[in-house]
């Protein structure tokens, strides 16, 4: 039998219980407040936005003539609401630039309305003893799926390199669904967030293996600045590629395997900026009109890809083998990654000579 209501209360609605003392935020259950001042500024940043946030669980008991609610689940939410709300924090300039280093108070009028009348989820059960409370908050818990690589990153870093990798996942979604680059599924761990991540670190710091990116979240946590210049890089880089392949084209191409599209980015942005970790003489000129050009060049290796490793593959010169061995493997280490690019690299500066 149900035991539980889900309304909706607005975070003025909080504020005021908070302010009466009828609102027990740290019940003997819950962990305590440990969430850092990003983390605050970004839940913030989502209210402020009218995005949804996760639902809070309280119950709810006569004490007295009042009503106390006490909170199962969401207590770090409400803790930072409140606290924001009391000028307790400001916001960081790695979720919102034009509110950077301001406070509650500082916020337009329309601004702190909008946030007063932000309403939150809540599940209400009512009238449980303590042990029943506690069950409830165990199996809460108990449905927490293991958290893949990019998840966790994605819980433990919450500045600059990871909103730009998150903005970018965003932006070309569709594109890397459509060419084939990723799956609903490998989004659903937040693939994309994981590509572009990878990409973005070959704009900084040069080709190098994808297991190198949890060091480029913690290093430009605080520090925007190479991200802006790689940011301009990314969309060029990727308004080229999609000058040459439609979606649907790339995706009828060896170019859609994920290893090799992170050598045909990397590739096009070593003829387009330079890259590192790639040879300097191997850069190539890339203009609109070669685009064709390109383009046919990269068929060719996408074809020959698929002649010597089909059903009955024809035996592959010694020029292609080492190519060849490294792309099948989907190897992603540093070395097999820059060998990849300058292979392509050395047939595009051939080709559009």
């Amino acid at each position: 039998m149900k035991n539980f209501d889900t309304r909706a209360y607005s975070i003025t609605d909080f504020l005021e219980w908070s302010t009466t003392d009828i609102l027990q935020i740290s019940p003997d259950f819950q962990r305590r407040s440990v969430w850092s001042s990003k983390a605050k500024s970004y839940l913030i940043d989502t209210i402020l936005r009218g995005k949804p946030i996760p639902k809070i669980i309280i119950t709810q008991k006569l004490e007295g003539g009042r009503t106390i609610r006490t909170v199962v689940d969401g207590q770090q939410r409400l803790r930072t609401i409140i606290e924001f709300a009391n000028d307790a924090f400001t916001m960081s300039r790695a979720h919102n630039k034009e509110l950077a280093g301001k406070k509650f108070s500082s916020l337009s009028e329309d601004m702190q309305r909008a946030f007063f009348e932000y309403e939150l989820g809540v599940d209400v059960l009512f009238n449980l003893p303590y042990e029943d409370i506690l069950d409830i908050f165990a199996r809460l818990n108990s449905y927490t799926v293991q958290l893949g690589p990019q998840e966790k990153i994605n819980a433990a870093y919450l500045g600059f390199f990871k909103q730009y990798a998150f903005k970018f996942g965003f932006k070309y979604v569709n594109y890397f669904l459509g060419c084939k680059v990723l799956t609903k599924k490998t989004v659903s761990r937040m693939g994309e967030a994981e590509l572009a991540g990878d990409l973005l670190v070959s704009l900084i710091d040069g080709v190098q293996t994808n297991k190198n990116a949890i060091k480029f979240y913690k290093l430009y946590d605080d520090d925007e600045t190479p991200l802006v210049d790689a940011a301009k890089k990314f969309d060029d880089i990727m308004s080229y590629i999609g000058t040459m392949y439609s979606a649907e084209e790339l995706g009828n191409t060896n170019w859609s395997r994920p290893q090799l599209f992170y050598t045909l980015f990397t590739s096009i942005g070593h003829g387009l900026f330079g890259i590192g970790g790639i040879k300097e003489s191997l850069r190539f000129p890339l203009k609109p009109k070669l685009v064709d050009r390109c383009r046919d060049a990269l068929n060719e290796i996408s074809d020959a890809y698929d002649e010597y490793t089909g059903s009955n593959p024809s035996e592959i010169p010694e020029s292609y083998e080492k190519f060849i061995a490294q792309s099948r493997r989907g190897t992603t280490d540093t070395g097999t990654r820059q060998e990849r690019t300058e292979f392509v690299c050395r047939a595009l500066s051939k080709a559009l000579k």
